[in-house]
């Protein structure tokens, strides 16, 4: 999957959100294997397969780190995964897409655990 870190991170909607002290809190108390593992369980969930879910809905914009990191990286809705990353709405995710998409956001916590 193509990294698009920079091309997010100059999106004025994407570059706004970030962890608050509580969500980095409830990381460190839960740890990182386990917020992969909800992150995995949200993208399996939510995203797997487009005819299941009502697009643009199934993300909420707070409540979960995880949650804050998919809208920060484009991976909260099938729509913004075509739209960023090319990868067709109507399609179920393979299990690699799934990784990747689970690295995006892994990736983006620990950026902004730092």
């Amino acid at each position: 999957m193509i990294d698009k870190t920079e091309a997010l991170e100059k999106s004025k909607f994407r570059s706004r959100f970030h962890l608050t002290e509580k969500e980095k809190v409830y990381i460190k108390e839960k740890g990182m294997d386990t917020i992969k593992r909800h992150a995995d369980d949200f993208i399996q969930q939510r995203l797997a397969n487009y005819s299941t879910i009502k697009d643009g809905k199934q993300t909420p914009m707070k409540g979960h780190p995880v949650f804050i990191a998919q809208h920060a990286t484009a991976t909260c809705c099938r729509g913004c995964l075509e739209k960023w990353y090319h990868i067709p709405k109507t399609v179920p995710l393979t299990e690699k897409q799934i990784d990747e998409i689970v690295e995006i956001i892994m990736n983006w916590i620990k950026k902004e655990m730092r």
